[in-house]
């Protein structure tokens, strides 16, 4: 991708730009999420601190790889330029972009990576695409949009179609629990609850309480073919 955009905008290869990475302290990304990582969660707590002790040599393994690669900077051609968000602010007239920090895609030490939330804010309104965060699943992302409190939330939910397979009931419930913690203590009047969720035919089951609170508050929780006034294409 990266290589396409250089030799179609720059006239020149992604070699030819890659630079030689500074190199980097990574601490323990648990830090950063300190109510997930102190939560008790009774008898499988000791098995979950099994996983953080396995995740964080990974997560260094990783970190080790990322300091010996070079890096793809941020590039500027005349037609195009291309930034890199993370942890940024952007405004375009009246409209405002802000991007947070890589989050764990779904669970601590998901080996699928990091994604990033995004919040657009326009005429005193807010909204938030939460990204890829299975729920969320973790706590101190719940947390984050509780504070934010925006009007509308775009939440992709827990992945139910793979309830016992990469989906543990333990991390259903942390699922299903932060969302219906959102809908509690924000002001939001409509949540696009969708992404993972259509994925089988019973999500709305598995995920009741999150609908429940939703009608009991008098907040619209839809799908997003709800939302346009469409049935959900469910697979399976």
């Amino acid at each position: 991708f990266f290589d396409n955009l250089c030799r179609s905008f720059g006239k020149v290869s992604l070699d030819d730009m890659l630079q030689k990475r500074e190199r980097k302290s990574y601490g323990n990304p648990l830090d950063e999420i300190p109510h997930a990582r102190d939560k008790d969660f009774g008898d499988y707590d000791q098995r979950r601190r099994e996983l953080f002790k396995k995740g964080l040599k990974w997560f260094k393994g990783r970190a080790k790889k990322w300091n010996s690669a070079k890096v793809i900077p941020e590039l500027k051609f005349r037609d195009i330029e291309i930034r890199f968000p993370e942890g940024k602010e952007f405004k375009f007239g009246r409209t405002k972009l802000r991007f947070t920090l890589p989050l764990f895609h779904g669970i601590e030490f998901s080996r699928v990576g990091w994604v990033f939330a995004t919040v657009i804010e326009y005429g005193g309104e807010k909204l938030i695409h939460s990204s890829d965060l299975d729920g969320p699943i973790i706590e101190d992302y719940a947390n984050w949009i509780i504070r934010e409190n925006p009007d509308v939330l775009i939440l992709d939910g827990p992945m139910t179609y793979m309830l016992g397979y990469l989906t543990t009931r333990t991390t259903m419930n942390r699922a299903v629990s932060n969302a219906v913690r959102i809908l509690r203590k924000t002001d939001v009047r409509l949540m696009i609850y969708d992404h993972h969720l259509p994925r089988e035919p019973k999500f709305k089951e598995w995920t009741r309480e999150v609908w429940d609170e939703g009608k009991r508050r008098g907040k619209k929780v839809l799908t997003a073919a709800e939302f346009l006034g469409k049935r959900p294409a469910v697979l399976g």
